[in-house]
């Protein structure tokens, strides 16, 4: 079973302090009464339509940058930017986007990355093989909401 990464080990290097708070606070401050399902507050800022979803890259690429400053191996640079884009990519989509908000984590996610990283020892090298595969799902997926984007138009075109 994975480690919580609130509960972990993360070593402490100067200007990295701070991560592990506002991640918290980003994704699991909350919790639903009665069950185990946690949230912060970044799917409550992004209900905000620019200015949340913006505030969250900005947070998020802030906890990237101080890692990166203190570091951390292209490829954990790389696979932290992956979990960034992706939020930033579905997250300001209208209802899904919000819903997908409260389930992805970006933050939690980059944190597990960080652990795994700062105390097992993973993620080390080169991040180039991850980068180009990633560019080459982001395409993928950029062609499929383009077709998706022009099938919906169609559909709604036909109706007039």
């Amino acid at each position: 079973m994975a480690q919580n990464p609130y509960q972990s080990g993360i070593p402490h290097k100067p200007g990295t302090g701070w991560i592990k708070s506002v991640s918290y606070l980003m994704d699991e401050q909350f919790r639903l009464t009665g069950t185990r399902f946690r949230f912060g507050i970044d799917p409550i800022i992004n209900l905000f339509p620019v200015l949340g979803d913006f505030t969250g890259f900005l947070i998020s690429a802030g906890m990237l940058l101080a890692v990166a400053r203190n570091g951390a191996s292209s490829k954990l640079v790389a696979l932290m930017s992956i979990n960034i884009l992706v939020d930033s990519i579905i997250g300001p989509i209208p209802v899904i986007g919000n819903i997908f908000d409260f389930y992805f984590k970006s933050n939690t996610r980059n944190l597990k990355l960080m652990q795994e990283y700062f105390v097992q020892g993973k993620h080390q090298g080169s991040g180039k093989n991850t980068i180009i595969i990633a560019l080459i799902i982001l395409v993928l997926i950029l062609g499929l909401l383009i077709y998706g984007l022009i099938e919906l138009s169609a559909w709604i075109l036909s109706w007039f």
